[in-house]
């Protein structure tokens, strides 16, 4: 079910951020601006499979999602 507020209210877990933006950084983000532009162009499913409350004992395979796959492998 999509959220429907405002996506400037929603408050993300502090390892998300991190993750996020380690995601960012390894797909060749350079600097706050490129990894801020990165993550707006990110699937949003990403950044529910990185929330640890969504997951259910185990780490979810980003390379194996389709979804994220390509957009992880993607070096502007």
């Amino acid at each position: 079910m999509p959220d429907p507020r405002d996506p400037r209210g929603v408050r993300h877990a502090l390892v998300v951020v991190l993750a996020l933006t380690a995601c960012a950084v390894l797909a060749g983000a350079t600097s706050l601006l490129a990894v801020g532009e990165w993550i707006t162009d990110a699937p949003p499913s990403l950044a529910e499979r990185l929330d640890p409350r969504h997951l259910s004992g185990q780490v979810p395979s980003l390379e194996a999602d389709p979804a994220a796959g390509p957009h992880l492998r993607h070096r502007p």
